[in-house]
């Protein structure tokens, strides 16, 4: 099962929006992302769900701790015909602004309006896409879920 599955990535990301409409953004120093403005993201370790995944990659790379509001959207691409890059888009609500830059892997870190990005040269194109998201769509987690013992589930969650 483990070698079948070697190239299929999970990922998590965090559209993490203010009280005051802004949003979290990160300016990445490596990949695909180099120097443009994107959500803080990361891969899902073995222990964790895919919303603690989230919650850890948006406070490690910005300090900023987040609350989970729920599942936003999904990314899923094929990456030259190897590799199964998977990612799901949480939103959230950041509980301070004091950012502090994981400066080995980030450039900068900010909360920025929707149109400042929008604005700016260096941006992904998944913003663009989000840009008219709305807060209500968000499919909310479901905690404390027993879908039997068999199955041997330490930690189970739904997103409807």
């Amino acid at each position: 099962m483990k070698e079948k599955c070697k190239n299929v990535w999970l990922a998590v990301a965090g559209l993490v929006i203010s009280d005051d409409g802004k949003w979290l953004v990160v300016k990445k120093k490596y990949s695909g992302l180099k120097g443009m403005w994107s959500l803080p993201a990361g891969f899902v370790h073995a222990n964790e769900t895919v919303d603690e995944a989230v919650k850890r990659e948006v406070y490690e790379e910005t300090g900023i701790d987040a609350e989970n509001i729920g599942l936003v959207g999904m990314r899923s691409g094929v990456i030259k015909d190897e590799i199964s890059d998977n990612m799901l888009i949480f939103l959230m609500k950041p509980l301070h602004k004091n950012i502090i830059v994981q400066e080995s892997e980030l450039y900068d870190v900010a909360f920025m309006t929707p149109e400042e990005l929008l604005n700016s040269e260096n941006h992904s194109i998944m913003l663009d896409h989000l840009i008219n998201f709305k807060s209500e769509k968000a499919m909310e987690i479901l905690d404390g879920i027993n879908p039997g013992n068999q199955f041997g589930y330490t930690s189970y969650k739904l997103f409807l």
